[in-house]
């Protein structure tokens, strides 16, 4: 059995789209990190996204950890013309195109960004090699909503739709099994 703890990488504060523009977390919570760091196995390997906020949210759980190069198949959902842009802006910019994008997601995509469809075709196959090439053992990916959004939805066997409805916190945990024949869920969201 391969287990990922998928943590979704500390905050960023920002109120607009935050797709691959490279924003830092606030890692000040020191008290959070240390119950994450806890709830962690000691000896999973620990990856994480090529982006900064991913990036030093492992630095700060590393530990002992082995750590993997930072991978971009990782990356955050890719929003391209949205990124940068706050919800209401959106909105007013493209009002049937983001209205699609979140009430059908799958192949809507935002202008020179990627849909739901391209990120899942982009993660999964990185999760898969791993899920093989590391088979048995825990694996620690610190990433982000839309990344681990895509794995819940394979894990429950549920629709993009389904899969966005739930809340991953940052500094959250989301354990997901694979036994080399099918994937299961254990804990989503959970905040240690």
């Amino acid at each position: 059995m391969t287990t990922w703890w998928w943590v979704r990488h500390g905050p960023t504060h920002e109120k607009s789209f935050v797709g691959w523009r490279d924003v830092p977390a606030d890692l000040s919570d020191t008290a959070r990190i240390a119950r994450l760091n806890a709830h962690l196995p000691e000896d999973a390997l620990l990856v994480s996204s090529d982006l900064s906020r991913s990036i030093a949210t492992a630095d700060a759980i590393a530990g002992n950890r082995t750590r993997l190069p930072h991978a971009p198949a990782l990356r955050e959902l890719d929003f391209g013309d949205w990124d940068g842009l706050t919800f209401d802006q959106v909105t007013a910019r493209d009002p049937a195109l983001s209205r699609a994008y979140w009430e059908t997601p799958g192949d809507v995509a935002p202008p020179n960004g990627e849909s739901w469809n391209m990120a899942a075709a982009r993660i999964t196959p990185f999760v898969d090699e791993m899920a093989r090439q590391y088979q048995g053992r825990h694996i620690i990916a610190v990433a982000h909503f839309g990344v681990i959004l895509t794995q819940v939805q394979r894990a429950l066997g549920i629709s993009a739709y389904q899969a966005v409805s739930h809340k991953i916190d940052n500094l959250s945990v989301t354990r997901l099994r694979w036994d080399g024949d099918k994937w299961q869920a254990g804990e989503i969201n959970r905040i240690p």
